[in-house]
């Protein structure tokens, strides 16, 4: 397994796609050093964005977190995420009616630029739910876990309407030893119990890097080897960079640690374009 340096991979390429958590933040703040690739960047002209699962807070409010942590150079417009495609689909599919919810009023922003009727699960009751149209898994925070997935259940039991998850993670690092259930987890769950298919935006769905691929495409012409997907996680990021043509590097700051790479490599048959131990440029 040949480790590179992450400076001369990314000089190869015209355009830089990070995955937010494990490649610029963790569950200890941002990874030390990372504000200098940002720098060098910037100073050499070379466009990045952000492409992320994270469906719990807008691009504005995303963008805020990593300026509060002390990276200023990420603008909100230079984020992608998941979310906005659950906005997308809701445009074209869900023309009137409630779209329920289950996420934090921050993640809600996504479907509330709609101009739809949003409303939480935990708002759904007799009175409404034959108005509910459309059901959209946003976050694993903002609601009660006993009474709204029940409720979420028994919703999608009396309507044949669509689900949309925005974020396919199942799960994410607490701390070194801990993760927490995410909402790709819980909508998994939720299918196997009611019986039916969700449909799903986020890494590794080639849907998301179409997406962050034609955002590209409208500021420049570009193909798709000029390209480079810098992520943790084999199963989202390099699956999914992988699958779409995308040029991909793996790094060891996050999901993915370099005592075990090469056995999950092997074992999985992901395998990234470049190896790094870090996407921190020095």
């Amino acid at each position: 397994m040949q480790i590179q340096n992450f400076k001369q991979v990314v000089d190869e390429y015209k355009v830089i796609f990070f995955d937010a958590f494990g490649v610029i933040k963790n569950y200890m703040g941002l990874v030390p050093g990372i504000e200098k690739t940002f720098e060098y960047l910037e100073e050499n002209n070379k466009p990045y964005y952000i492409v992320t699962n994270d469906a719990s807070r807008s691009p504005v409010q995303l963008a805020e977190s990593f300026h509060r942590m002390g990276l200023k150079a990420i603008r909100y417009d230079h984020i992608i995420s998941s979310g906005m495609l659950a906005k997308e689909y809701l445009d074209l599919k869900v023309h009137h009616g409630i779209v329920a919810y289950l996420g934090t009023a921050n993640s809600a922003h996504y479907i509330e630029t709609s101009g739809l009727h949003t409303l939480p699960v935990s708002m759904v009751d007799e009175s409404n739910i034959d108005q509910v149209n459309a059901l959209v898994l946003l976050d694993d925070e903002g609601f009660d876990w006993f009474k709204d997935l029940n409720k979420s259940i028994n919703i999608l039991r009396r309507r044949n309407i669509p689900t949309i998850v925005a974020n396919t993670d199942t799960a994410y690092p607490l701390n070194i030893n801990d993760v927490s259930i995410a909402i790709g987890g819980i909508a998994t769950m939720m299918e196997n119990i009611v019986g039916k298919k969700f449909i799903r935006f986020g890494k590794p769905d080639s849907q998301m890097f179409m997406f962050a691929y034609d955002l590209v495409r409208e500021q420049m012409p570009i193909g798709k080897k000029d390209i480079l997907m810098v992520g943790d996680t084999l199963h989202t990021d390099i699956l999914g960079g992988n699958k779409f043509g995308f040029d991909t590097v793996l790094v060891f700051t996050g999901n993915t640690l370099a005592e075990d790479a090469e056995t999950r490599i092997t074992s999985s048959g992901i395998v990234p374009t470049y190896i790094c131990d870090t996407a921190v440029i020095s």
